[in-house]
């Protein structure tokens, strides 16, 4: 039996324990800071990347390379004022998007409410947050990361209007500090985050578009009123362990055409590039906090397609 269907046959009974809220699995738990006091982030990109709301237009086709393994692509430069940081809860960060005119980019396309997105993720896949920094008149983004020591890759997810092609770009941000790696959490079917259980349902392929339904109950009561953030009931990151490749993500349409409910089920759209293992960050609002559900998913060749 091959992953998918393991992972298909233990979410089966755990539709049962919540009450209807389908379910399929991968790990566990909250990552990155969790103050909940702290500004409330989102989740995901575009092209190579995925940001998710309900009831948008079916998604264009996956690129054959995966973002964010590239600093520079098609002229644009993601350049740190700074590669080397200290650890700390509130670490001042600063960047530029450069253009192909070597020039800091200052136009940019809303998204979601923000015209850039940024994606911290230590290399080990132990720490995540999604901050959304603040442009100032001289082409530089600010803002302020929570980090442990180590290597973090940092994703500027933007679209300039330029050209109107949205991107995403990775560099790499050395911590000072002792390092312990810390190994990737074992899948399992179900995440739990500040009293909330998040279950993840729906099967990774490689090379196939795949749909991922996410249901999110509280004390063993599905949640119907997800409240809006940044235009979304759910964003959705996908990173390949390894490389940390910034998978394609989309919203993915109510079955019947309809506007997306706010809640339990939020729905997307993604594919895995090959076979691995995944780590997803699933971030949602509710009672006006925003959360993180985090899962590891493996990804194994269908026995159609051989090994």
């Amino acid at each position: 039996m091959n992953t998918p269907t393991r992972i298909a046959a233990f979410a089966l009974g755990l539709v049962v324990v919540f009450g209807g809220a389908v379910g399929v699995g991968a790990a566990v738990g909250p990552v990155g800071p969790a103050d909940s006091s702290a500004p409330a982030h989102g989740a995901a990109g575009q092209t190579g990347g995925g940001h998710g709301d309900g009831g948008h237009s079916a998604p264009a086709a996956v690129p054959a390379t995966p973002g964010g393994l590239q600093t520079t692509q098609d002229g644009y430069t993601l350049s740190l004022a700074d590669a080397v940081a200290p650890a700390g809860p509130a670490v001042p960060v600063a960047f530029e998007v450069l253009g192909p005119d070597g020039h800091a980019v200052t136009g940019y396309e809303t998204d979601h409410d923000v015209d850039l997105h940024l994606v911290a993720v230590r290399r080990d896949l132990s720490g995540y947050q999604h901050v959304h920094p603040e442009l100032g008149a001289d082409g530089v983004w600010r803002t302020e990361l929570a980090l442990d020591p180590g290597s973090w890759r940092l994703f500027a997810d933007f679209t300039p209007e330029a050209d109107g092609a949205n991107r995403i770009l990775g560099t790499d941000l050395a911590v000072a500090g002792s390092y312990e790696p810390r190994p990737l959490p074992a899948p399992a079917a179900v995440a739990e985050v500040d009293g909330y259980t998040v279950v993840l349902s729906g099967e990774l392929s490689p090379g196939q578009e795949s749909e991922l339904a996410l249901s999110v109950s509280r004390d063993g009561v599905p949640v119907p009123d997800l409240q809006p953030y940044l235009g979304a009931y759910g964003h959705l990151v996908a990173l390949r362990a390894g490389d940390l490749a910034y998978l394609h993500v989309h919203p993915a349409e109510s079955r019947d055409g309809t506007a997306a409910a706010p809640g339990p089920h939020v729905r997307f759209v993604t594919t895995a590039p090959s076979v691995g293992t995944y780590r997803l960050f699933l971030d949602f609002k509710h009672g006006d906090v925003v959360r993180t559900a985090a899962f590891t998913v493996p990804v194994e060749a269908s026995e159609e397609h051989g090994s």
